[in-house]
């Protein structure tokens, strides 16, 4: 049963170039980390050298393995296998085996690096194993549970929603506000559930995926392998949770999405379609997953330490701060301004507004809109519509934090608006870059990650080897030097080249967009493509 779906990701080809490019991607940042480990030593780098490995393998889960599975139900060539005697469950369970077999060989694309630093000394004979193990089964866990997650019903994932806010608003009261002070909070509290309380929290911070790593490479194997074991079970446990739960929902998802009961829908507050109906729908696409959960998150925090920011000396006793000083320790206002707006450019570079996950799915849609009227600029607008639709929010917290960076006195106005933007140019160039990549039919995935991710670790490794000034030049390190007043008449190339380079590509691809969307059309229409 799995030989045929193994067999058809060995022979298609955008797959296997996703799969080289995350193996080359994880090569790379497991290079840097262990570069890093050389440079400082264990003891200053080894929690953070396990926080990336872990962060790199979550990604690459949700890229490998969730991807496939999310967007699998969309198209309706499934039909034919689920009324097939191979059952949902099993096409469900096949194709995450192929997902996670694809995860497993980038994981281990990088334990020959890590095999090197245990040789050598730098990190302990026993460290490649849970630094292997724990990235792998928490990216797994990721992948399935985006796919479980989108398979799941409106309501369920309603009701879901509410739950993860209450969750946000809890660790927002606890982790943020409370913080150090939390026992003091707790005071009034009886003593059992005082300490039940305290002892909970406490689990919370230390017994997740990131706290396990940390304490294993902080401590002596004897006291923390019970601790790693654990984790591991948990995580094993919970992705053959998700991995049950997508499997029984595949058909009933299936179903759902594309022969859902028509229902009344007259009451329903919906925006008018107005003069631009292809920027309606890919706005009303691009809503099915808005991705609230993780604004609220960002949203909460970025208010609370931008008031830390105004009020500076004058925050309560009484409030936690430690979490904001550990932020300022780690790059402050002008870090977390860059990463949220890196949030803010991810739609802008993946394109999801008018991107289809296959090539049929395009060549279905294009046969339609190639036959309108529709100019260059009417697929520039969806796609900007889209983008700013799912990024805005996150750029509204970086604007936020930089007016309250300036108005605590912790940087000047004018390197504020410089920040601001810096950001704007470094939205519009990834959104011009994706547009780019849409409009010639390639796949927006490698440039994405290469624009979101790859970049911003190259500005990180130039600041790092003291090459500040051309980390300067690439757009996130505009962004940040702006925001650390560390500026000089050198700075200012880096805007420049941001740019130039924005107007140049949004100028080409609008030129060549209407003959390079009908050329692909020409290209694919009516061929066998294996996706």
């Amino acid at each position: 049963m799995l030989y045929p779906f193994f067999a058809l990701a060995a022979q298609s080809p955008s797959r296997q170039r996703t799969f080289r490019r995350a193996a080359v991607a994880h090569v790379l940042v497991v290079a840097a980390a262990a570069w890093a480990v050389f440079r400082d030593g264990p003891s200053r780098s080894a929690a953070t050298f396990g926080h990336l490995l872990l962060v790199a393998g979550i990604v690459e889960g949700a890229a490998l393995v969730g991807w496939r599975l999310t967007q699998m139900p969309k198209s309706q060539a499934l039909e034919f296998l689920l009324v097939s005697p191979l059952r949902p469950t099993r096409v469900f369970v096949a194709e995450a085996l192929v997902g996670l077999t694809h995860l497993t060989f980038v994981t281990l694309a990088g334990l020959p690096i890590l095999l090197v630093l245990s040789a050598t000394g730098r990190i302990d004979r026993l460290d490649p194993l849970p630094l292997t193990l724990m990235p792998l089964t928490w990216g797994a866990v990721t992948g399935l549970g985006l796919a479980m997650w989108a398979y799941e019903p409106l309501l369920v994932r309603g009701l879901g929603e509410k739950l993860a806010m209450a969750l946000v608003v809890l660790y927002l009261i606890v982790g943020v506000l409370a913080g150090e002070n939390l026992r003091a909070w707790l005071d009034r509290v009886p003593e059992d559930l005082r300490v039940a309380l305290l002892r909970g929290f406490a689990a919370l911070h230390t017994h997740n995926p990131f706290g396990i790593l940390a304490y294993w490479l902080e401590n002596e194997t004897q006291y923390a392998w019970p601790r790693v074991v654990g984790g591991e079970l948990a995580g094993v446990g919970v992705a053959g949770a998700f991995l049950w739960r997508g499997a029984r929902r595949l058909h009933a998802h299936f179903h759902e999405y594309h022969y859902q009961p028509a229902r009344d829908v007259s009451g329903d507050k919906r925006p008018a379609v107005g003069e631009r109906p292809l920027s309606w729908w890919a706005v009303k696409r691009v809503s099915r997953y808005s991705g609230r959960i993780n604004l609220w998150l960002a949203g909460g925090f970025g208010v609370l330490y931008a008031a830390y920011q105004v009020l500076g000396a004058d925050w309560p006793a009484w409030m936690g701060q430690r979490v904001f000083q550990l932020c300022d320790e780690y790059g402050g206002v002008a870090a977390l301004t860059t990463g949220l707006v890196l949030l803010a450019a991810v739609p802008a570079a993946f394109q999801y507004g008018l991107w289809d996950s296959n090539a049929q799915n395009r060549c279905k849609r294009l046969e339609l809109l190639l036959l309108t009227e529709l100019q260059p600029g009417d697929y520039w607008n969806a796609a900007a519509a889209a983008a700013w639709r799912r990024g805005r929010g996150y750029f509204a917290v970086a604007l936020l934090l930089w007016t309250a960076a300036a108005l605590g006195g912790k940087v000047a106005p004018a390197f504020a608006f410089a920040a601001a933007a810096s950001g704007v140019l470094l939205w519009g160039l990834y959104f011009a870059l994706g547009f780019r990549a849409f409009s010639r039919g390639h796949q927006a995935n490698g440039l994405g990650m290469l624009l979101t991710v790859g970049l911003p670790l190259a500005v990180y490794g130039l600041h790092r080897i003291g090459w500040p000034l051309l980390g300067d030049l690439l757009p996130p390190g505009t962004v940040y030097s702006a925001a650390t007043a560390s500026l000089s008449w050198a700075w200012l190339a880096g805007p420049v080249l941001v740019a130039a380079a924005a107007l140049a590509v949004a100028r080409r691809s609008l030129g060549r967009c209407d003959a390079e969307l009908r050329r692909w059309y020409d290209r694919h229409s009516g061929r066998k493509v294996m996706s």
